[in-house]
């Protein structure tokens, strides 16, 4: 694997979205912002960046959304669907944004879909992508860590086929959310929104590098691959619940939670633990939006991710991949190729990976 060096085709169109949920407010005025400074599409160092509001209802009520989640509404069978004038206003909207920044999973779809997101968890920056092996993704993450080393940087998997990919970065040919927090939802705090800023301009700057031929060495680098949800303790014939985060949890997402592990505490003061085998790491520790789905928080494996070097496409290599499915293609085989010289340790899911469904954002 050594020396090893994947040729990509360049980054040229870059979609930036913001306000996918209404009252995840640092999408909402950065994207505000940019709408204000320049045009919905503009050119910067000959990258085109389309800035979108995607959900401008909802923004427009500081609600995560009005009918249904708006970020629920991008695979396959719903972008496919038939659209009548009582299909809920996300659905349609969905249909609208994928004709924008899509077709999902064509040639025409926007070489890069960047959407962003405010969580209540204490999460710190993470990516969140459908891949564990789209190298752009990868190495965009690894950029934003070295550049941003005073926050946590993080990269969550969601394993999950391209069809059955959910939300509004999968209509890219590479795409993954942003989601930074702690900060409450139907509010903006001034840190986090810079943080969001100085997020999105790191980005962009690696797509100028790499489509200016910067050559960008491979490595490895740390990823969570989500494993499962865990709902909250629930009254039988209410299904309300019946206790909280306990304090020991509350806050300390990414920090790895063992057998035992104090997870709930009752309002009558019980303290319940964690029944795993395994260590996993929690995230989305108490989001305030998940209350609705029976999320408490998630829990990941965190693994060593090999990435090879990378650079684009120079003239006269152009032509050599014709599909974003060509290129995932390759990037499944060169992961093969890497796994097999010991670059990452295949992992065997058992009895615990049957959530892997669990939706997120």
């Amino acid at each position: 694997m050594e020396g090893r060096e994947v040729v990509l085709p360049t980054v040229s169109r870059v979609a930036l979205c913001g306000g996918t949920h209404g009252n995840e407010l640092s999408g909402v005025y950065l994207v505000r912002e940019r709408l204000k400074r320049k045009r919905k599409v503009e050119e910067e160092d000959h990258i085109s960046v389309v800035t979108v509001m995607s959900n401008p209802r909802a923004v427009q009520q500081c609600r995560r959304y009005t009918e249904t989640d708006l970020n629920r509404c991008f695979t396959h069978a719903t972008l496919s669907g038939p659209v009548t004038d009582k299909t809920p206003y996300e659905i349609v909207r969905s249909q609208e944004l994928n004709t924008l920044l899509g077709p999902k999973g064509s040639p025409e779809a926007m070489d890069l879909v960047c959407d962003l997101h405010n969580t209540t968890a204490n999460m710190g920056l993470c990516l969140i992508a459908y891949s564990d092996c789209d190298w752009i993704s990868l190495h965009i993450y690894r950029y934003l860590q070295r550049q941003m080393s005073d926050i946590p940087v993080r990269f969550i998997h969601f394993d999950l086929p391209l069809n059955e990919a959910y939300s509004l970065d999968s209509v890219g040919k590479h795409g993954f959310a942003i989601e930074i927090g702690p900060q409450a939802h139907g509010v903006v705090r001034s840190n986090i929104l810079s943080t969001m800023q100085e997020g999105v301009q790191h980005m962009l700057e690696w797509v100028h590098l790499f489509n200016s031929g910067t050559q960008f060495e491979g490595g490895k680098v740390d990823v969570y691959t989500m494993v499962k949800n865990v709902d909250y303790p629930r009254d039988f014939e209410t299904h309300g619940i019946t206790a909280a985060i306990h304090p020991q949890l509350q806050d300390r997402d990414f920090c790895l939670l063992r057998p035992n592990d104090p997870v709930f505490q009752t309002f009558s003061g019980e303290t319940l633990k964690y029944k795993g085998t395994e260590p996993l790491y929690p995230f989305f520790i108490n989001e305030c939006a998940y209350y609705e789905k029976g999320i408490a928080l998630s829990l990941a494996r965190q693994r060593s991710v090999g990435i090879p070097s990378i650079r684009s496409e120079r003239e006269g290599e152009q032509g050599k991949r014709t599909s974003s499915a060509d290129e995932m293609e390759e990037e499944e085989k060169i992961k093969g190729e890497m796994e097999g010289e010991g670059y990452q340790k295949l992992i065997e899911y058992g009895e615990e990976s049957d959530s892997l469904n669990g939706q997120h954002n």
